[in-house]
């Protein structure tokens, strides 16, 4: 199973109380389920706007199940962002 880094950007860093933490999983799907059992509440809310680039790319649309995760990769975290 590929090991990694999360990193969570503005409003998911507050919910989450840290800036980034390890993961452990095959997808990205798998990543974001186990950030969501580390940190229930304000964090799952938060989740469910947030966009995601693993290793610098977006996800976009694609089924988080479908994302491939790589042992060091990286999962940025972005919530919606205000101002311009």
């Amino acid at each position: 199973m590929p090991a990694g880094t999360i990193r969570y950007w503005a409003a998911a860093k507050a919910a989450a109380g840290v800036p980034e933490e390890p993961y452990a999983a095959d997808d990205l799907a798998q990543a974001l389920a186990a950030a969501r059992r580390r940190h229930p509440g304000e964090l799952v809310r938060v989740l469910q706007r947030c966009s995601f680039l693993v290793d610098g790319d977006p996800v976009g649309t694609r089924g988080h199940e479908t994302v491939r995760l790589a042992e060091g990769g990286t999962v940025e975290v972005l919530p919606p962002f205000a101002g311009g």
